[in-house]
């Protein structure tokens, strides 16, 4: 079942590469953001990365089994985050990134520890991103990509829709809100004496040639896997509380 799952990310990860160019750096890189913002954004990173850490030990001391799949969640959005398309006039890169998917089986909180996981190790040994920008890249792809998926998730479900329709959307609204931060981000650190909003909106369409496809990409990919585990191992999502055991059919 593992090996499915891990098949099934790796095959949506190298799909996105077919349409990547050449690599540059990825996520807000090392020293655009002045200093002072660079503080903020590691200031409001840091509590939810600190309650993240307080869910795993809370989760793993009445589940063993809980902290191999937090890792293997970490490794699927390490893998899925590091295929860059440049978006030349934002100073990054897009890609997907599996926090949706990360956010609806393990939880918004624990989805944030392992998306701020990946960008350091990303930033340590690929120069994706940067330590001084770590807290704003955790920030837009772990808070605010973890946040969405998981409420969109959690919304569409009340509403009634199955599983494949409300992961499709959390994996593509996680994917958006996680670029969205990100082009505010930009445009606070670098607007000068200029205005925030057309900045912000003018990188915001920047991203639009790129990620538009990813996101349904990734919204493909997040349904995909959430079926797949509905298919073989209900019990999983029972057992990850993103089903209810009377939802599991026969």
């Amino acid at each position: 079942m593992i090996k499915q799952i891990i098949c099934l990310v790796i095959f949506f990860a190298f799909a996105s590469l077919a349409v990547a160019s050449d690599a540059m750096a990825m996520h807000i890189s090392e020293g655009i953001l002045p200093f002072n913002w660079a503080v903020l954004w590691f200031a409001v990173a840091a509590p939810f990365v600190a309650f993240g850490l307080f869910r795993l030990q809370k989760r793993a001391s009445v589940d063993l089994s809980f902290k191999p799949l937090v890792g293997l969640m970490a490794a699927a959005v390490f893998i899925i985050s590091c295929m860059p398309i440049p978006v030349p006039t934002a100073g990054t890169c897009s890609h997907p990134c599996g926090t949706g998917m990360a956010a609806i089986l393990l939880g918004p909180s624990i989805s944030v520890l392992v998306a701020a996981a990946a960008l350091l190790i990303q930033a340590l040994f690929l120069a994706h991103g940067g330590l001084s920008t770590w807290g704003a890249n955790i920030l837009s792809m772990g808070v605010l990509g973890s946040f969405a998926g998981y409420f969109t998730f959690r919304l569409l479900r009340s509403a009634g829709m199955n599983i494949t329709i409300a992961g499709f959307f959390a994996g593509l609204f996680a994917d958006w809100a996680t670029y969205a931060g990100t082009a505010a981000m930009l445009a606070s650190g670098i607007k000068g004496d200029t205005p925030f909003m057309p900045l912000f909106w003018k990188i915001l369409i920047s991203f639009i040639p790129t990620q538009l496809p990813l996101g349904i990409l990734e919204g493909g990919m997040t349904a995909g896997v959430i079926v797949l585990l509905y298919k073989k191992r209900p019990d999983l999502l029972v057992k990850m509380c993103v089903l209810r055991p009377e939802e599991i059919r026969t």
